[in-house]
């Protein structure tokens, strides 16, 4: 498919940049339905929304103009949910319209606010910029929109979910009604769907996304690990691939440190992103990235949106994400325009069901793998460097003496271990793990069981979250052989492995906790069940204002 008619200064710069057909949301806003209208587009991570916009805002800022006059105030502006994603569109833009003699500000936190107050004091075409930096501009009368006739929202989504709502609907209050409003998001949500209807005229929706369908460039492999295993099985998946880059997901900060730390003691290039390093800290970590001088980066979810890294093969989920969402954002930052990409989620065993639920919330068939061998590994290697191009290439003249000098008293065997030797020599060591046992998928098999309860229910906030490391701690036992855990108004009953029921009893009466009671009791399988059983005699309540007798919420999960 060739690019529909757009503006001949774009037509120019796609073509010095080799692109030679659409991708399907750019062909979308190109068709003649949607000219000098309002857009609501939902379109797939790495789908080319960037160039998207800007061919379809193109007639609304050039007209039938060559190049763009001199303007006091921006006439297109732009807001992304992080300092990442703007500065990125910042590039994409730029390059766009460079023939038409764009001039693009940027406006994110973490850099020097005067600095973008000098420049949109000298007048600019287009500003990108975050919603917190936006507005403080906005208030402080540094940023006029009074001759704007475009405003972007990218990345809409992510931008209620950060809690940027009141910021932009002020943003969008100090525009002029006439703009037009081009609202691009991953999901049309309902809080999406009601800010489109609140700042857009009569938009045309423009949906590119196949539902029920996962990424089809994206491999999704999951990963049994323990917490012995982890640290071996995210060194083996990144010698494995062995992309040209890749990004590895901590939920925490002290996760990114953690896992950065290590990857560089092993061996591998590595840098750090997250959100309390500067604006300068993360753009050194990404230009690294990017020029080779690093291979991986750990990130937290600052860089699950937004962040465009052409060469980036494998993202690997070290921490489950919180739901199905982060998932595909997370792992869309491979897979992009049109290349492979790998994902690789590893999972604890006692969150294999979690990481199954958050498959099926993302549509997503995940191969189950054990973590990649050593001795695999190593045989990649082997594989890897006898396909070497360098040894097909020809050599130059200075090349073949220095050969002839190195073979002189040498035999060629002894010439290439040494090349072996080198080889290896630059490589992260490959981990030997333990092979693990993943508990199968699906519902909990039925276990052989003694049933107890405890004499803490709803009405003193019993949650099984810190119920059960508490009867884990009493009785003596394992996580594992601990079963179903149901919680009614006055008690508890929960079931206990059979063949560690005699040492859970031994052990709990032993431990006599204070404010703790536990009995054995008949089988519960449901609130109905129980319901139906002969009730018990009325137990003697102390009144509810003795505070001994109240269990804060979360007081026995600090234990």
């Amino acid at each position: 498919m060739q690019f529909p008619p757009t503006h001949p200064a774009l037509e120019r710069a796609l073509q010095l940049r080799a692109y030679s057909e659409p991708t399907p949301v750019q062909a979308a806003v190109l068709q003649p339905e949607a000219a000098e209208r309002d857009l609501l587009v939902s379109a797939q991570t790495g789908s080319g929304k960037t160039v998207a916009y800007g061919l379809a805002f193109a007639s609304s800022v050039l007209g039938a103009a060559e190049r763009l006059d001199w303007s006091p105030a921006p006439l297109v502006l732009v807001i992304a949910p992080t300092r990442e994603l703007a500065q990125q569109v910042n590039t994409e833009l730029g390059w766009l319209y460079d023939q038409a003699g764009a001039v693009i500000v940027s406006s994110v936190g973490g850099t020097d606010a005067r600095l973008e107050q000098r420049q949109l004091a000298r007048g600019c075409h287009m500003v990108v910029g975050t919603p917190g930096r936006l507005r403080d501009h906005l208030e402080r009368g540094r940023l006029d929109l009074s001759r704007l006739r475009v405003v972007v929202l990218d990345e809409a989504d992510e931008m209620l979910d950060l809690g940027f709502r009141e910021d932009l609907e002020f943003i969008l209050d100090a525009t002029p009604p006439a703009r037009r409003t081009l609202l691009f998001s991953a999901t049309i949500a309902r809080d999406i769907a009601a800010l489109a209807r609140r700042y857009q005229r009569d938009a045309l929706r423009i949906d590119t996304l196949a539902r029920g369908e996962a990424h089809a460039d994206i491999a999704y492999r999951a990963i049994g690990v323990t917490a012995e295993t982890a640290e071996g099985a995210l060194v083996n998946v990144l010698r494995e691939t062995d992309a040209r880059a890749s990004l590895v997901f901590c939920a925490t900060r002290e996760g990114v440190r953690r896992l950065h730390g290590v990857l560089q003691t092993r061996g591998f290039g590595a840098v750090a992103l997250s959100g309390e390093l500067s604006q300068s800290e993360r753009n050194g970590a990404l230009a690294a990235l990017r020029d080779g001088r690093a291979r991986v980066c750990v990130a937290t979810d600052v860089a699950a949106r937004g962040l465009d890294l052409p060469d980036l093969g494998l993202v690997v989920h070290a921490d489950l994400p919180s739901d199905g969402a982060g998932l595909l954002h997370r792992s869309g930052r491979t897979g992009r325009a049109g290349r492979k990409g790998v994902a690789v989620v590893l999972v604890p065993a006692a969150r294999r069901r979690r990481a199954e639920q958050l498959f099926a919330a993302a549509g997503i068939a995940a191969e189950w793998r054990a973590p990649p061998a050593a001795a695999a590994i190593r045989r990649l290697d082997q594989q890897r460097l006898a396909d070497d191009p360098m040894l097909a290439d020809p050599a130059d003249a200075e090349e073949r003496d220095l050969a002839a000098a190195l073979l002189g008293g040498r035999t060629a065997e002894a010439v290439a271990v040494a090349l072996i030797r080198l080889h290896r020599a630059g490589l992260p060591a490959p981990q030997e793990i333990a092979t693990l046992a993943m508990p199968p998928a699906g519902p909990r098999p039925a276990m052989e069981s003694a049933w107890f309860r405890i004499n803490v229910g709803r009405r003193r906030n019993a949650d099984p979250k810190w119920l059960l490391p508490l009867l884990c701690r009493i009785g003596g036992v394992t996580r594992a052989e601990i079963g179903a855990i149901r919680v009614f108004a006055e008690d508890t009953r929960f079931e206990v492995a059979q063949g560690a029921a005699t040492r859970f009893v031994a052990a709990a009466t032993a431990a006599a906790e204070e404010g703790f009671a536990i009995e054995p009791a008949a089988p519960v399988r449901s609130e109905r069940d129980y319901a139906a059983r002969p009730a018990r005699a009325p137990a003697r309540r102390t009144p509810r204002s003795d505070p001994s007798q109240a269990v804060p919420r979360g007081k026995w999960a600090k234990r």
